[in-house]
């Protein structure tokens, strides 16, 4: 993780070069990473199992600060989902909101395991995910709401959930949703498919991106030597498509040594599932690591033509200190799984 993030601040300098000095986006990042460890090392310190029992307080909580962010939050790029916080910057919710989200549900499941089929359980998830999903689908932020769902889908199909109640709920959605997608959602959904149809429109995010990765080749042009990024011709380039700076300066080498750290990561979440000391843990680690694998794949793929822009970051990357502290405060709360359980074994 710290190998990644230093890695990230190293190319959020690149993608906001100027040519002298160091960027304001890269003092941020540092500092966001300062504070960061910080609020993994509490939540590494922090019985899981506290938060389980708090479970009531915090779900009360993101649901106010949802409720402030569509009230009286900042728009910005045509989406209400930050609240300013004067000379701090600006603070995203939906961010701390899917930890929050991975804790409760995980909870509630792990109470519910032996009886998760039956209708009353199902009602009770579905109310519960539903709320959380529907006020970030309102700000409207599609992307992380989509994480939310398949947060949702994973930790029930571990859970033992009817896969045909799954498929039945993926059916029903994928009729449904078509109808609630504004016009400007449904373009950039859909653009990956033909981006070459709207190349100067709908089409120009992926079509630049995939030039940048393309022009990478294998090794890359090197450090600061990304012409699509630097001339501006990749947009959002420190955030949502910093995978395209990287796939450019560094080639595919650097995006398979950045991907197999992931990896790593990932597997190693995986195992402290496998090994926590009871299913509350199990379900934490595991909606976790789903988030994790989720923003993975929609950021790489969006990147690289395979995938939908749904205006994802990726982990540990992208610049923004509300994605950064909560992905850090996420490792924290699996590393104090994994310290729970070693103490189990002994």
């Amino acid at each position: 993780m710290l190998a990644i993030i230093l890695f990230g601040i190293i190319m959020i300098y690149s993608a906001s070069y100027r040519g002298e000095g160091l960027t304001s986006e890269f003092r941020r990042q540092v500092t966001f990473f300062l504070v960061g460890l910080i609020a993994m090392s509490v939540m590494m310190t922090v019985d899981y199992e506290f938060w389980g029992k708090c479970r009531s307080y915090i779900y009360i909580c993101t649901v106010i600060l949802l409720l402030i962010v569509l009230l009286k939050g900042e728009n910005i790029r045509g989406a209400q989902s930050w609240i300013t916080l004067g000379s701090l910057g600006t603070f995203q919710p939906s961010e701390p909101a899917k930890l929050a989200f991975i804790i409760t549900l995980s909870r509630l499941l792990s109470l519910n395991q032996e009886k998760i089929n039956k209708l009353s359980v199902l009602i009770k998830i579905a109310l519960h995910s539903g709320f959380i999903i529907a006020l970030i689908l309102l700000q409207p932020d599609l992307g992380t709401s989509i994480v939310l769902i398949g947060i949702t889908f994973t930790m029930l199909f571990y859970t033992g959930v009817n896969p045909l109640y799954l498929l039945g709920v993926i059916l029903t959605g994928s009729v449904i949703t078509p109808f609630f997608l504004k016009t400007y959602q449904w373009k950039r959904l859909t653009s990956f498919i033909n981006a070459e149809n709207d190349p100067t429109g709908a089409g120009w995010n992926i079509l630049q991106a995939q030039i940048a990765v393309g022009s990478g080749k294998l090794f890359g042009k090197g450090f600061l030597e990304g012409t699509q990024s630097h001339l501006h011709f990749v947009p959002e380039h420190t955030t949502d498509f910093i995978f395209a700076v990287i796939g450019e300066e560094f080639g595919f080498i650097g995006c398979m040594l950045l991907l197999s750290a992931y990896f790593l990561i990932i597997w190693k979440g995986m195992s402290i599932a496998k090994n926590a000391k009871d299913s509350f843990g199990t379900l934490i680690a595991i909606g976790i690591v789903s988030m994790f694998v989720f923003h993975i794949m929609e950021n790489v793929g969006m990147n690289i033509g395979i995938m939908p822009i749904t205006g994802i970051p990726l982990p540990f990357v992208s610049v923004g200190g509300s994605s950064l502290i909560t992905n850090m405060m996420s490792v924290g709360v699996l590393l104090n799984i994994k310290l729970k359980s070693q103490r189990t074994l002994f």
